[in-house]
């Protein structure tokens, strides 16, 4: 019912930026909260960054003031703009999208995963 396209994935040196984008598509009646997580190597997935459909955001303690996630309604798009990468960023990122699929009914979707690597 909903597909996510993610992109802006790479190889990137330490204290360099990479933007990821995440445009979803589909059958769907509005788009509630987006958000990024991402799973590293023998980790768990966890949150990155999520924003709401009021624009509300949160962001993992680690990532506070040098991720920026925002979203374009109009395009049903999510961005994370990633500054001052580190080497403990390295993971595969993933967009989640809550959308409503039918009256009273929301369900969380994700894409495929792109590879964020920084070297030291």
């Amino acid at each position: 019912q909903v597909q996510l396209v993610e992109s802006g994935g790479g190889l990137v040196q330490a204290g360099g930026s990479l933007r990821l984008s995440c445009a979803a598509s589909g059958r769907f009646f509005s788009i509630n909260a987006m958000g990024w997580y991402r799973q590293a190597p023998g980790n768990q997935r966890e949150l990155v960054a999520r924003i709401t459909s009021g624009d509300s955001t949160n962001y993992a303690d680690s990532v506070k003031g040098r991720f920026t996630i925002s979203r374009d309604n109009r395009k049903n798009t999510v961005y994370l703009q990633m500054d001052s990468l580190k080497p403990e960023d390295t993971a595969v990122y993933y967009c989640n999208v809550n959308a409503r699929v039918r009256v009273g009914v929301y369900r969380d979707y994700w894409g495929q995963g792109t590879q964020v690597t920084v070297s030291s």
